[in-house]
């Protein structure tokens, strides 16, 4: 039997989105802390930000069976060797870790740089483990590329970089202290 099956991002984001909310919402009804004011936005961007990585990297799932599943060889999916194929398509990659970088010590204030260049690199890791797991169970075309694991990190660097030359700034601290989930911000 062939067949083909597209699950759309929506159709499993917008649930889980949904879902944070509404536990977002129990929690600042119940006053738990961290969960109001600026760590409720921080959360909330949080979301949304790995809700829009996830529709890139992994959506829309394609399901296939029968003559339409792919029968090339998954080792084929992969480019291990770093740099080889660099171009200018690793400047997206870049782009979209540089709010994780950003993001993640304002999350866990006491990550420094080492740990959340270190935690970007293993979300890249996972993002691509997935794709590959996407490719070998569901013949989705995916490739996994060592260039996007390293333009990943980097764009988590970058972030992490933006962010503490932006706390340079009295005004920016201080709004940043706002949101971050910090004990003196919760």
């Amino acid at each position: 039997m062939n067949f083909q099956i597209q699950i759309p991002a929506t159709a499993v984001l917008g649930p889980a989105l949904a879902v944070f909310v509404l536990v977002a919402l129990a929690r600042r009804r119940r006053d738990v802390p961290g969960w109001r004011g600026g760590p409720l936005v921080l959360r909330l961007v949080t979301a949304l930000y790995a809700a829009a990585v996830a529709s890139l990297t992994v959506f829309p799932l394609w399901i296939y069976g029968g003559d339409y599943r792919n029968q090339a060889a998954w080792i084929g999916q992969i480019q291990p060797v770093p740099l080889l194929m660099a171009d200018l398509s690793m400047i997206p990659n870049i782009v979209m870790f540089v709010p994780l970088g950003f993001l993640l010590p304002l999350l866990l204030p006491r990550l420094g740089r080492g740990r959340t260049v270190l935690a970007c690199a293993l979300v890249s890791l996972g993002i691509e483990v997935f794709q590959l797991l996407q490719y070998l169970v569901l013949a989705h075309g995916r490739s996994v590329d060592v260039n996007d694991l390293i333009a990943n990190t980097l764009g988590g660097f970058a972030g992490y970089a933006v962010l503490r030359a932006a706390q340079r700034t009295a005004a920016v601290r201080g709004a940043l202290e706002r949101v971050s989930l910090s004990p003196r911000a919760v």
